[in-house]
């Protein structure tokens, strides 16, 4: 039963996707677009088969850079947002700094990261980083601060020190907060990773995108974008499971 219900929650989804690759071949059969312009479904599946392109190697560096990516967003955003929800005073200090750093071009930095750090794995996990961390510290100090005040008075009528009331109380209740910025940086680190092999990598999926452009090898690319959005997913599924353990009341009535 856990099986049938499983399938009928994503049925939708599946049936849209299925949907839309149907109409995608039909408008390339019938209006017969040529293939460097827009490939066929079919030749999309034969390029993500073929033997031509190394696909386990370059789906194993975008893959670490966006896992890496994810890892270092998750844990400074969550930290700078303690940060800021414990004291005002460095709130006052820190936030305007984070906001400044948000709204520099992350494209125009990327050749920064490159010449300090060299061609690597870590100038586009600290790429995609930049990109997707500023959600978390923003959704991490809101859902520390933002608690019923009842709460916060049960802790101070036993006494309970500070650290103990944010363990307890403030962590608890930033939870689903957290999560759902960790949903979007999900999404964040992919963007940030591959911008990071588009400006200068010999590896990963954003560099054979790249080297796809001269050959006009468009089926290698669409394959190409196909490994990354299945990157993201499991990012994302990764996330979306976690809520599930952690805030269970989020998506069960029941619970509540």
């Amino acid at each position: 039963m856990k099986r049938v219900k499983w399938v009928l929650e994503r049925l939708p989804a599946l049936s849209l996707f299925a949907l839309l690759l149907v109409l995608w071949q039909f408008a390339v059969s019938v209006l017969e677009v040529r293939e460097y312009l827009l490939p066929s479904p079919a030749q999309v599946y034969a390029a993500l088969t073929g033997d031509d392109i190394p696909w386990s190697r370059h789906i194993w560096v975008t893959a670490v850079e966006i896992f890496g990516a994810f890892t270092i967003a998750a844990v400074a955003g969550v930290l700078l947002g303690t940060m800021i929800a414990w004291s005002p005073l460095i709130s006052r200090a820190l936030l305007p700094f984070l906001v400044f750093v948000n709204t520099l071009p992350k494209v125009a930095i990327a050749p920064l990261f490159l010449i300090w750090m060299g061609y690597g794995i870590l100038p586009n996990m600290l790429i995609g980083a930049l990109i997707g961390f500023f959600p978390v510290v923003i959704n991490t100090a809101v859902g520390l601060s933002q608690i019923e005040s009842d709460l916060i008075d049960l802790g101070r009528v036993f006494n309970a020190p500070k650290w103990k009331v944010f363990a307890k109380i403030r962590i608890p209740n930033a939870y689903p907060y957290i999560l759902s910025a960790l949903k979007i940086t999900a999404t964040s680190a992919v963007v940030g990773a591959i911008v990071g092999e588009f400006v200068a990598s010999q590896r990963g999926l954003g560099y054979v995108i790249i080297a796809t452009q001269s050959s006009m090898n468009t089926s290698v690319a669409f394959a190409a974008l196909f490994w990354i959005s299945i990157t993201g997913l499991i990012v994302f599924g990764i996330v979306a499971m976690l809520t599930r353990i952690l805030t269970p009341w989020a998506n069960n009535p029941d619970h509540q």
